[in-house]
Order: C-alpha cells, then structure tokens, then sequence
C-alpha cells in the first residue's frame, strides 16, 4: 500500500529526530534525512502553489541557499 504524503513526511520527521537524538544533527545521516524531508516538503509546498517546473527548482536551490 502506497503512503500518503502526510504519511511520508511524518515517517521522515520521525527518522529525523531519532537520527538527531542517537547520532547527533551533525551527523551525515541525520543531514541526508533532513535534506530528504526539506525536498518532500518543498514538493508538496509547491503542488499546493501550483508552480510551474523551473519554479520548483528555483525554490528548492533558494532552499538550499537558505540551509547552508
């Protein structure tokens, strides 16, 4: 059964956190998790905005710009 995307953001907020709690946030998995969350969120951010393609790429590298 495929997950919804509410159900696929949880299950990585919570992969996240419990990386960040036993590794530490600085850990590349802990990073890989939260990189891997950011994009579904900016995905999902931007179906709900309707943005075009180049737009969804704009905001992503905006977003990364942001992060580090």
């Amino acid at each position: 059964m495929k997950q919804s995307r509410d159900e696929q953001i949880e299950m990585l907020r919570e992969r996240m956190a419990l990386s960040a709690k036993e590794k530490g946030r600085g850990h590349p998995e802990t990073i890989g998790l939260s990189r891997q969350l950011d994009e579904l969120l900016n995905r999902y951010a931007s179906e709900r905005a309707g943005m075009s393609g180049p737009e969804k790429r704009n905001l992503s590298e905006k977003m990364k710009k942001m992060i580090f």
